[in-house]
């Protein structure tokens, strides 16, 4: 062990502004479950023994077209992941899916892949997918690009933080598919610029994270606007009774694809640093001085609290950079770049960094302040730990 140690709101209401800046980061928690922090030690288990899971296809038995083919064969995919096993035969075939896999299982290969051939093949195909955060929005983007290279499918990603401007114009070329955040495509349904009746094939990604974050009415609100004969697809980790809810009322007679997995945790040596208040920062220091702290994600509680601490990491010489909701989506991104590409070696976050972000090789997740659940611990140490690797997490405990 270290030692030293929202109102609800419809579409046409008079709350748009408070909407749209209430969208652009998490809904800030008035309080948090008592943790003991004995939960926060824990060693890594088996983190070299994968769970078989029988494939029984490969992409090429899914009979995609010869353009989406050509993809994967660039991108060398050529054996499915059990999410993607099991899901991508439903989906061509019209079914509702609930997709129950962990971040990291290739879920977003699993609905793209077969949405992006019907597209092809049907111009007038229209696709709305909604994720939680615009990190996640960005990435599902970036996937769909590689996928869809030379096969003149188009998209447009809608989140928060970008000028509307330049969404409004893409909007206005019809593309296939259109990503979004759940604030930024309200106000834009509340424009008029998104026409919602026109989508008849519906994702929900990460569902469990939206509702974490208060957008259950919001997502009913555009639901209940899509057109009755539709496709929908939910993928969410967990199936609390929220989505349960969600998915009696909004799915018809849904297939439910469930990847049993490991708890993230398991890669993941966990412990905590006592030290007093006042120590934090030389301990913090002290830890990323180790040659074998090599690329680390730090989380914060406010924003405030990570632009001073990054602040005083690049004052140390440290190579920093931080993201959180008051950036804007280009400075996140750019941020996002630098530490994805190793420019720089920290970067510094509230906890709008702990899903939907696929970064490699990050050796640590240090919480510098406690997280308010159980359940955001996990989401912020599955950072690390990724791909059969053993990840370290640290959280500081503050002795008195």
């Amino acid at each position: 062990m270290y030692q030293a140690y929202r109102p609800k709101s419809k579409f046409g209401g008079n709350n748009s502004n408070y909407n749209r800046n209430r969208f652009q980061g998490r809904p800030k928690r008035s309080f948090g479950e008592s943790i003991d922090p004995n939960r926060f030690v824990q060693k890594a288990t088996n983190f070299n023994i994968e769970i078989p899971t029988e494939i029984k296809n490969k992409f090429a038995d899914f009979k995609f077209c010869q353009e989406l083919n050509r993809n994967l064969q660039y991108k060398k995919y050529e054996i499915p992941t059990p999410i993607q096993d099991q899901s991508i035969e439903h989906i061509m075939n019209g079914r509702d899916i609930v997709g129950l896999a962990n971040t990291g299982t290739g879920k977003t290969a699993a609905f793209l892949l077969p949405l992006i051939n019907r597209a092809f093949l049907n111009k007038n195909e229209r696709v709305l997918i909604i994720a939680p955060t615009r990190e996640l929005a960005n990435q599902i983007s970036n996937e769909m690009h590689e996928f869809s290279f030379s096969m003149k499918v188009f998209q447009a990603t809608c989140v928060g933080g970008m000028p509307m401007g330049k969404q409004i114009q893409s909007l206005r070329r019809n593309p296939n598919f259109v990503i979004g955040t759940p604030g930024r495509l309200k106000d834009l349904a509340n424009k008029n610029f998104l026409k919602l009746e026109t989508f008849h094939n519906i994702i929900l990604d990460e569902v469990d994270r939206m509702l974490d974050m208060g957008f259950v009415d919001d997502i009913s609100e555009i639901l209940n606007l899509l057109p009755k004969d539709r496709q929908s697809l939910f993928f969410s980790a967990t199936m609390p009774p929220k989505i349960r809810v969600l998915v009696d009322k909004f799915l018809v007679n849904p297939v439910t694809v469930q990847i049993k997995s490991r708890d993230t945790a398991e890669n993941v040596d966990q412990d905590v640093v006592r030290c007093s208040k006042d120590q934090k920062l030389e301990k913090l220091h002290e830890i990323l001085s180790k040659p074998e702290t090599d690329k680390v994600l730090i989380f914060s509680e406010t924003k405030r609290d990570v632009e001073k601490l990054t602040n005083d990491l690049i004052a140390k010489g440290f190579r920093a950079d931080s993201i959180h909701g008051d950036k804007r989506q280009g400075q996140r991104q750019r941020s996002l770049n630098l530490f994805k590409t190793s420019q720089v070696k920290i970067l510094v976050a509230t906890d709008v960094a702990a899903r939907g972000i696929d970064i490699k090789d990050i050796s640590h997740v240090i919480n510098y302040t406690q997280p308010q659940t159980y359940t955001d611990y996990i989401h912020r140490i599955g950072r690390t730990g990724r791909c059969g690797k053993t990840g370290i997490a640290l959280t500081f405990v503050e002795s008195r």
